[in-house]
């Protein structure tokens, strides 16, 4: 059972760890909303990460016949979401540093509810972890997940190792966001977020 264990933390950790566009939104959000919405959201990725580790230890190799076919359709989804998001961060920042908030923070009140929903949407439109976690299970690591507690137990580690490094960015993002209080830094974090994820919203489509 302990290889069990250290198979899901290394999964885990081998895909949370790449800072992708979701980590990118992750430090950005933390940094202009507060450490609570932060921890939420990274609860939002770590639950699809642990999700997606269940669905590949439970359906196997199957799952790579049926995610493969509209995987790209999926990316295409994905693209569209981040683009989607990277223009409302600029729009926002642009309003914002016109008429400044009094605390800096996004208009309206961005509870940890939304922000772990929103989290779970983004992360649920990438193929890219379910193929990943079907490949560790299936790929080599099936010998040590054969039974039901193994099973469980990789699952778990999976999903701890992935909600340690996720809460370890948002806490990142609450430092940054308590250094750049002025307005131009706000503004600067906000647009330097905003291109990060419109490129890899166009490198999600061009794999």
């Amino acid at each position: 059972m302990t290889a069990a264990v250290v198979a899901g933390l290394l999964a885990g950790y081998g895909i949370a760890i790449p800072v992708g566009a979701v980590g990118a939104f992750l430090v950005v959000l933390t940094a202009r909303t507060s450490w609570r919405v932060g921890v939420a959201a990274a609860l939002g990725v770590a639950t699809v990460d642990g999700v997606y580790a269940l669905v590949a230890v439970v359906g196997g190799g199957a799952l790579v016949r049926v995610v493969t076919p509209v995987a790209d359709g999926l990316r295409w989804i994905a693209a569209g979401v981040l683009v989607g998001v990277a223009v409302q961060i600029t729009v926002g920042a642009v309003r914002r540093y016109r008429i400044p908030q009094p605390d800096g923070r996004f208009e309206g009140s961005l509870s940890p509810a939304r922000a772990y929903a929103a989290l779970v949407a983004m992360t649920l439109l990438n193929p890219t972890t379910i193929i990943y976690f079907v490949a560790v299970v299936v790929g080599g690591q099936a010998s040590i997940a054969d039974t039901w507690p193994e099973r469980l137990l990789f699952v778990a580690a999976a999903f701890t190792a992935s909600a340690s490094w996720q809460l370890l960015i948002a806490s990142g993002g609450a430092l940054l966001g308590r250094t750049l209080t002025g307005r131009r830094g706000r503004l600067g974090t906000a647009l330097t977020s905003s291109a990060v994820i419109a490129t890899l919203a166009v490198l999600t489509v061009a794999v």
